[in-house]
C-alpha cells in the first residue's frame, strides 16, 4: 500500500511539472493580453475531462497494450477504441470551447492551451504512475526510467495543450468540423505513440520533433487571437524591452572596459 502511494506521489509531481513548464513556455509570454480567469476556469475543465479520458485510455489502450508484453495473450488495443477515444475527447473540447464565456473574448486558443494542459497533465499522471508500476517487469535501467518518466510528464501535457490550442485556433477561423476532425485525428495518434513510448524510449525520436515543430507554431495561433489593439500594446512592450536589455548590455560592457583600463 506504501509504495503503490509512492508511486502515485511521484507520477503526480511529475505531471504537475510538467503542466508548469508547459505554462510557463507559451501563456506567461502573453501574460495580462488573454482572458486568464476563463483560462483557468479551463484548467477546471480540463482536470475534469482528462480524470474521465485518462481512465478510458488506461482501460481501452494502455492496460491491453502492455497485456501483449507482459503475459503473450492474445488480447490486442482495438483500433476502433482509439478512433472513438479521440472523437469523444476532440467533441468534449470543442463544446467547452463554444461557451459563451469562452466566444466572448475570442479566447478559444489560449483557452484551448490551458485545458490541453489540464487533460494532459492527467493523462501523463496515469501513464507515469503505470510504467514506475511496471519498470521490474520490463527490466528497465535507471537512464530508459528516467528518459521515459521525463519524457512523459513535459511532452504530454504539451502535446495535448498543442492539440487543443490547435482546435480553438481552427474554431476562431471558423472551421468547426475541421478542428473536430483534426484534432481526433491527432489524438488518435496521441494514444499509439505515448502507451509506445512507455515501454520503448525510441519513440521520443519522433515524439519530441513533431512536439517542438508544432510549439513553434503555438505562439502563431495565439498572437493570432489577441484583439489589434493588444498586438499594439505588446509591440510596445517587447520594443521596450529590448531596449532595456539593449542599455544594459551596453552598461555591462563599459564597465569590463572601464576596470580593464583602471588595472
Amino acid at each position: 500500500m506504501a509504495s503503490t502511494f509512492l508511486l502515485f506521489q511521484l507520477a503526480s509531481i511529475a505531471a504537475l511539472i510538467g503542466m508548469t513548464l508547459g505554462w510557463r513556455g507559451v501563456m506567461t509570454k502573453y501574460s495580462g493580453f488573454y482572458d486568464l480567469p476563463t483560462a483557468w476556469s479551463n484548467v477546471f475543465w480540463g482536470i475534469l475531462l482528462g480524470g474521465v479520458y485518462g481512465r478510458l485510455i488506461h482501460d481501452a489502450v494502455i492496460t491491453p497494450y502492455l497485456s501483449m508484453f507482459l503475459d503473450d495473450s492474445q488480447e490486442v488495443v482495438n483500433p476502433l477504441n482509439i478512433i472513438i477515444l479521440g472523437v469523444l475527447a476532440s467533441v468534449a473540447v470543442h463544446l467547452l470551447l463554444r461557451r459563451n464565456r469562452v466566444r466572448k473574448g475570442s479566447s478559444q486558443t489560449t483557452s484551448g492551451w490551458a485545458l490541453g494542459l489540464a487533460v494532459g497533465g492527467m493523462i501523463s499522471m496515469i501513464m507515469i504512475y503505470k510504467t514506475l508500476e511496471v519498470r521490474e517487469i520490463f527490466s528497465f535501467n535507471q537512464i530508459n526510467l528516467v528518459i521515459t518518466v521525463a519524457g512523459i510528464s513535459i511532452f504530454s501535457p504539451r502535446c495535448e495543450a498543442l492539440i487543443s490550442s490547435y482546435h480553438g485556433h481552427l474554431m476562431l477561423r471558423g472551421k468547426r468540423w475541421g478542428a473536430v476532425l483534426r484534432s481526433s485525428f491527432w489524438r488518435c495518434g496521441y494514444m499509439v505513440m505515448f502507451p509506445f513510448a512507455m515501454i520503448n524510449p525510441l519513440a521520443w525520436i519522433f515524439i519530441i520533433p513533431i512536439t517542438l515543430i508544432f510549439t513553434r507554431n503555438s505562439s502563431t495561433w495565439i498572437w493570432d487571437s489577441i484583439p489589434s489593439e493588444g498586438k499594439k500594446r505588446l509591440r510596445k512592450i517587447w520594443a521596450r524591452q529590448a531596449r532595456l536589455e539593449k542599455q544594459n548590455d551596453n552598461l555591462a560592457k563599459k564597465s569590463e572596459e572601464s576596470d580593464d583600463s583602471s588595472e
